[in-house]
């Protein structure tokens, strides 16, 4: 789960870096509205936590902004109003749910759970893709980038380029790739990702330099609109 976090408040903000490191979370952050903007911008954010009193724009404004161009990403509001009318203004702004201070990480943890769950519940299930290069429909398998057809992939490369689609700007291990793509693993023989990623920079990247080589660790997919 990739979350983003706009807050000022230094000690809150490595306090959630801290207990998102341990509970598995990519967590992103931003100390205030502005900057915060441009990171949701960037996409690939599965839940937002937006603190209400924030310098440059404020929590709700930014709530605000988001839902108006149309955004469904979950969103929570942190902050130290704790009055109705006050938790009332953040719901009809487009928050999903409203966390006061002084907070427990395990209370934030538990809203962050029964938000996405709700969401999930909620959302109906697409089989249609669309990024900046590309739509993909997943039950007919065809794909398109920049308008154009993509006929040449092989079954499981299609389904590695869909998985990347997914999980933009993640980073994934060989082993990781392996599990969720292949349902399984390789034991002994991560090369099978490498030759694939290999087969699919050939075959779609077109100079775009979508599929990201991070040493050490693996391989992530970003792409940029034109």
């Amino acid at each position: 789960m990739r979350i983003l976090v706009v807050e000022d408040n230094p000690s809150v903000s490595s306090m959630l870096e801290l207990f998102f490191s341990k509970e598995g979370i990519n967590g992103e952050f931003a100390a205030d509205g502005l900057e915060g903007y441009q990171k949701y911008k960037e996409g690939g954010h599965d839940l937002l936590i937006l603190d209400w009193m924030l310098p440059g724009m404020d929590g709700i404004a930014l709530c605000r902004k988001i839902r108006e161009e149309g955004s469904a990403v979950p969103i929570i509001m942190l902050t130290a109003k704790d009055s109705e009318s006050d938790q009332v203004i953040g719901f009809e702004m487009g928050a999903d749910d409203y966390v006061t201070k002084p907070f427990s990480p395990l209370t934030l943890m538990a809203r962050i759970k029964a938000v996405t769950r709700r969401v999930q519940k909620s959302e109906p299930v697409s089989d249609l893709i669309r990024t900046f290069h590309f739509t993909v429909n997943k039950e007919t398998r065809d794909i398109k980038k920049d308008g154009q057809a993509v006929d040449s992939l092989t079954p499981k490369e299609f389904d590695l380029l869909v998985f990347f689609l997914q999980h933009p700007k993640q980073v994934f291990s060989r082993e990781q790739l392996l599990e969720q793509v292949w349902g399984y693993q390789f034991y002994g023989d991560e090369r099978t990702v490498d030759v694939h990623i290999k087969r699919l920079r050939k075959k779609i990247d077109g100079g775009d330099k979508l599929f990201h080589t991070v040493w050490g660790v693996g391989y992530k997919f970003e792409e940029h609109a034109n």
